[in-house]
């Protein structure tokens, strides 16, 4: 028996991965978050499968609903959105687990701002402009942030941010970037990525603000840093022509020849 804590994607139910709809589809109990998680997931749950809006549950009560499971030596589905390793909850529920000495495994998702990215046909690191990218939030009723994690020191280093949770600050968070990014600095704010009713605002710091309205709450990651309207940049040496690289070597002389997976002279190495 195992919990199977599942990175439920952004939205789009297609956007789950094949490991996670295999272990719905052979779980005979699921939790989901359905303030986030599709229903239309729900769909690969076994016929006749405990199916369990988490939603309005307190932590005591999902972890009784995950020892009961486990009593009953029953496989459970827990849902989360996006992917599990940041903002899930998750890890108040393992720490749970692991005092019950109740097996838990861990399958991650397509993360929310990978599905912005995709909507926005933008690569968020590009050669010469950033090649670091900072996923933080502002501070919320639910989680205070640490001292050092403010906008402003993350925004010192240039790097592409990505904000999550916190389009109810927008006018905080444009005041805290403006200093370092300048009020030209570019942003996208993605509203439901993935989503059939996904909203796209493209601005600046310095009229972004203006640009949302009321409807655009909870779910909207704002993208922030050059990158985002940025077409004077370098390619990438990786595809370069005179690149020496393992799969590709320029000469008899590089340390890659005959490295290659496929390459004649690497397979001979490895004959017996």
């Amino acid at each position: 028996m195992t919990i199977h804590f599942i990175g439920a994607g952004p939205g789009a139910p297609d956007l789950l991965t094949l490991r996670g709809r295999d272990l719905i589809a052979s779980s005979p109990v699921c939790l989901y978050a359905g303030s986030l998680v599709p229903e239309q997931l729900l769909e690969h749950c076994p016929a006749g499968a405990r199916i369990i809006n988490t939603a309005p549950l307190s932590l005591d009560e999902i972890i009784a609903e995950m020892r009961s499971a486990h009593a009953a030596g029953l496989d459970v589905a827990r849902l989360h959105s996006g992917d599990l390793s940041v903002w899930s909850a998750m890890g108040e529920q393992l720490r749970r687990l692991r005092e019950l000495a109740i097996p838990y495994a861990i399958t991650p998702g397509v993360p929310s701002f990978a599905a912005a990215a995709a909507t926005l046909g933008q690569e968020l690191t590009l050669p010469g402009v950033a090649q670091s990218v900072v996923l933080t939030r502002t501070p919320g009723r639910a989680s205070a942030m640490p001292d050092g994690e403010t906008l402003a020191n993350f925004a010192r280093t240039g790097a592409t941010l990505a904000i999550h949770l916190s389009i109810h600050n927008l006018a905080q968070v444009v005041e805290a970037l403006v200093p370092f990014y300048g009020a030209d600095c570019p942003v996208a704010i993605v509203w439901r990525a993935s989503w059939p009713d996904e909203r796209v605002v493209r601005g600046r710091l310095s009229t972004v603000a203006s640009q949302v309205d009321d409807a655009m709450q909870r779910t909207a990651l704002i993208l922030v840093g050059p990158v985002l309207d940025s077409e004077d940049f370098q390619e990438s040496s990786l595809y370069a022509v005179g690149y020496d690289r393992r799969f590709r070597p320029q000469s008899a002389d590089s340390p890659f020849a005959g490295t290659a997976p496929g390459d004649e002279r690497a397979d001979k190495r490895h004959e017996p």
